[in-house]
């Protein structure tokens, strides 16, 4: 028998009406009550109507496209890419297709709540970008509805993320552990010994994978007793490099090169230098992750990791609509290329 509307009330212990504000969002509803209902329909399975129009075909042409934040370079060349490779149509798939970008501003309980409502809309494809979550209850959530979207006629595509632990959708994903163990190991080779590692958010899985590859590569040298010491976390944004680079500075005097998680927090750290009148790379060298458009412009120009993100985007495009064929084991492994520029030197000898 089908889940209605009145069993998820009855659930979530609120009334129809209430249910129905939160599953169409157009009426403010206070936050627990909320997460009471979105509970219940997770629970109970419950599958929205969608629109008339939608009801017609098994699926719609939305194509939802996920991102942590629209305004970071990471996500929105991605998630261009991604527009651009459905918004172009073919002689065997019909027309172009609808992105509906998703921003979640890294929010778990957004990525789902934003899943429903694609599964309510019968979205033809989902794509989720960046780096997962590494929570066990938000990763089973996850797989749930994904799970459901893919039994209703979606496909789902991982961009930018590991595979889903447990699930066989196809994930385009980036090497950031080894690129992280090449720039650190570019370091070393210059005769770098106290590096900084400014890193990213705990429990996601990029952060980890890049910090991974940097400690990697200080082990190989035999430099990793001082490895979590000379580690500062923080988030992606360019304020968290700035603080952290004046915490590494006050942990070790003698730094002499700063690791950062990203292009953005590498930006961060290069402004807090300067305001310390520590120049770049004569006395500290920085580099970054990503190899955003700004990187080759910055002063000086970054050493980072270029990451194929519009590749990736386009790829991700076409497994979204069937116009590429998984390869073996669903997973396309996108290598990272290290750039070797001016913000890089050997350490200042005296």
């Amino acid at each position: 028998m089908a889940v209605t509307l009145a069993d998820v009330a009855v659930r979530a212990g609120v009334s129809a009406a209430t249910v129905s504000r939160v599953l169409n969002g157009n009426y403010p509803v206070a936050g627990a009550t909320r997460n009471r209902v979105l509970r219940a329909v997770e629970e109970l399975e419950y599958v929205v109507n969608g629109p008339a129009s939608a009801l017609a075909a098994a699926t719609s042409d939305l194509v939802g496209v996920l991102v942590n934040d629209i305004a970071d370079p990471f996500f929105g060349i991605m998630a261009g890419a991604v527009q651009s490779e459905i918004g172009e149509p073919t002689a065997d798939r019909g027309g172009p297709k609808l992105a509906v970008v998703c921003n979640t501003g890294g929010s778990p309980e957004r990525e789902l709540t934003f899943l429903t409502h694609l599964q309510r809309q019968r979205a033809g494809a989902v794509v989720l970008t960046g780096g997962a979550l590494e929570d066990e209850a938000h990763r089973t959530a996850l797989a749930g509805r994904l799970g459901r979207l893919e039994a209703a006629g979606a496909r789902v595509v991982l961009c930018g993320r590991p595979p889903l632990e447990g699930s066989d959708f196809p994930a385009v994903t980036f090497d950031n552990r080894e690129g992280a163990r090449q720039l650190t190991a570019h370091l070393l080779e210059l005769g770098h010994r106290r590096l900084g590692y400014l890193a990213g958010p705990q429990a996601r899985t990029t952060t980890r994978h890049r910090l991974e590859g940097h400690r990697e590569a200080l082990a190989a040298a035999g430099l990793a007793g001082d490895a979590s010491r000379l580690t500062v976390r923080g988030d992606y944004g360019r304020s968290a490099g700035y603080a952290g680079a004046l915490e590494l500075l006050s942990r070790e005097p003698g730094l002499t090169a700063i690791v950062a998680a990203n292009d953005t927090v590498a930006l961060g750290a290069c402004a807090a230098l300067r305001d310390r009148g520590v120049r770049i790379p004569d006395d500290v060298s920085v580099t970054g992750f990503d190899d955003l458009p700004f990187a080759v412009d910055a002063t000086p120009a970054l050493t980072t990791v270029r990451l194929p993100l519009h590749e990736a985007g386009v790829r991700a495009g076409r497994l979204a609509l069937g116009r590429e064929t998984p390869p073996a084991g669903g997973v396309v492994t996108c290598e990272g290329e290290l750039m070797v520029r001016a913000s890089s030197a050997g350490p200042r000898r005296g």
